[in-house]
């Protein structure tokens, strides 16, 4: 089913219209609205999940899971809302001593107007219609229209019912919320003159295509959109002899999770030749299974993924994981080595969407950082080091290609939290901001500075008996009440 042009019309002038009540919504009244929507997803939770399973084949554990996420993220933004620091009130009082004279200026950020949402196919709850995209837009002050994803459309549908049934029953205004379905009016409405920005998780393919009608619009709009990762992740011979057992089954477990259907899989993995983490690997591998890719597109191109890599000489396959059945992935391990992937990056460090990882060997430390000079930008990077390792290089390297870098654990798994970051240089993300925590926010808001504004024209919480209970910065005085 593919909206219509009038329809996508219908819900671009609600939305345009519903948008400066949510900006002038007090801060109690929209988080209530945000609390209302979660609310609402909690209690239709086991219809939902029936239908995500059927339309994903995630499993029922995994998507409740998921809901709890989805759920959290609209009550993190409720209380982002209500603490208010993500309005970066700053106030200079006038000073007619100053050289030149300094008018009195009055700074805060809002919302842009309607947002764009387009979901993403392995996180049908969390990234998806009522995900951290749409959670963050909506706090912002922000009416969203979300893309549905044709994964699961009939979960999109219901909940983006749920959603928009609960905020106008929470007093949020008509037009809060809608969907469009099909590709084609995905395409129009990133490029509809009441669309101000845009969010977007999927292919680097399909992202790249909307951020480009994005930028070519007569009046251009952000586009936030998270496209690829490999995420590097560097093991140290040291830290192989003293923990290469649980590094190893850390890996596999991490590598395998989801079906390899993270965005965050650790997709390249840079280990000390002769040391031997591959054979740990190795041992590992042949017990774990597979499962069903979430579309049919995924799974044509999974093996299609392989086969490109393997087609490069210095290309061998390490184990593979338990036989597949009924066309479901098959757990596969690929070994190289370090000179390979700085000789040539296009083919050994393209993203392979599902169960599959790369080993690449490296003699020394020269040897290591000239193929992670090789490496894309990436939503996370990883060392597995010991105390008497000095890695400070490649912890420069690592800071520059990533978002968050990890010193324990596996990258797999995002906290949703105040300082989480989730983002990277391209083509991780097209630009700086995350998609995951509390500062997703700052995507959908914009600044704007009243210059010597009567108090009673100002926004209110501009006004100096309001600045009194908000942090906010006076005259570069931080005050937080």
């Amino acid at each position: 089913m593919t909206t219509t042009t009038e329809q996508l019309d219908q819900y671009a002038a609600a939305a345009e219209a519903a948008a400066p009540v949510w900006r002038a919504a007090r801060a109690a009244e929209r988080a209530t609205w945000l609390r209302a929507a979660a609310d609402a997803l909690d209690a239709h939770a086991d219809d939902l999940v029936a239908i995500a399973d059927a339309e994903t084949r995630l499993g029922e554990a995994r998507l409740r899971g998921e809901v709890g996420r989805t759920t959290g993220q609209l009550r993190l933004f409720a209380t982002v809302v209500e603490e208010g620091s993500y309005l970066e009130l700053t106030v200079d009082d006038a000073d007619a001593g100053a050289t030149p004279p300094r008018p009195e200026l009055r700074r805060m950020l809002t919302g842009v107007g309607p947002v764009a949402v387009f979901s993403a196919s392995n996180f049908p709850f969390a990234f998806s219609v009522a995900g951290g995209d749409t959670a963050s837009a909506l706090a912002a002050g922000n009416p969203v229209i979300v893309k549905a994803h044709s994964g699961h459309p009939r979960l999109s549908a219901r909940t983006a019912e749920i959603v928009a049934d609960a905020l106008e029953a929470a007093g949020a205004p008509a037009g809060s919320l809608a969907l469009v379905e099909g590709r084609e009016a995905g395409n129009a409405l990133v490029q509809h003159p009441v669309i101000q920005a845009a969010g977007f998780t999927g292919s680097l393919g399909g992202g790249r295509a909307l951020f480009d009608l994005a930028s070519g619009r007569p009046d251009p709009i952000p586009f936030y959109g998270e496209l690829g990762s490999v995420n590097p992740v560097v093991v140290t011979a040291a830290a192989v002899a003293a923990r290469g057992d649980a590094l190893a089954q850390g890996l596999v477990g991490s590598f395998t999770l989801g079906i390899g259907q993270f965005c965050t899989k650790p997709g390249v993995v840079f280990v000390p030749r002769d040391a031997g983490f591959e054979d740990l690997v190795a041992a590992l591998v042949p017990s774990t299974a597979g499962g069903p890719l979430l579309t049919d597109r995924i799974t044509a191109a999974f093996p299609e993924g392989i086969a490109h890599l393997e087609a490069d000489a210095s290309v061998e396959v390490l184990a593979h994981g338990a036989p597949a059945e009924d066309g479901s992935a098959r757990p596969i391990v690929l070994t190289t080595d370090a000179a390979a992937v700085a000789a040539r990056p296009e083919t050994l460090l393209e993203e392979c969407f599902g169960p599959v990882t790369l080993l690449v060997r490296y003699d020394g430390d020269d040897d290591l950082l000239a193929a992670l000079r090789a490496v894309p930008g990436s939503l996370t990077a990883t060392i597995h080091s010991e105390k008497e390792d000095d890695v400070a290089d490649v912890l420069a390297l690592l800071e520059r290609r990533a978002g968050r870098v990890l010193f324990a654990g596996w990258p797999t798994g995002v906290a949703v939290t105040w300082s989480q970051h989730h983002g990277g240089p391209w083509p991780a993300t097209t630009s700086l901001h995350t998609s995951v925590g509390a500062t997703a926010i700052r995507r959908f808001l914009r600044p704007v500075v009243f210059q010597d504004a009567p108090q009673r024209l100002l926004p209110a919480v501009l006004r100096d008996d309001t600045l009194s209970l908000l942090p906010h910065r006076r005259n570069g005085e931080l005050r937080v009440p």
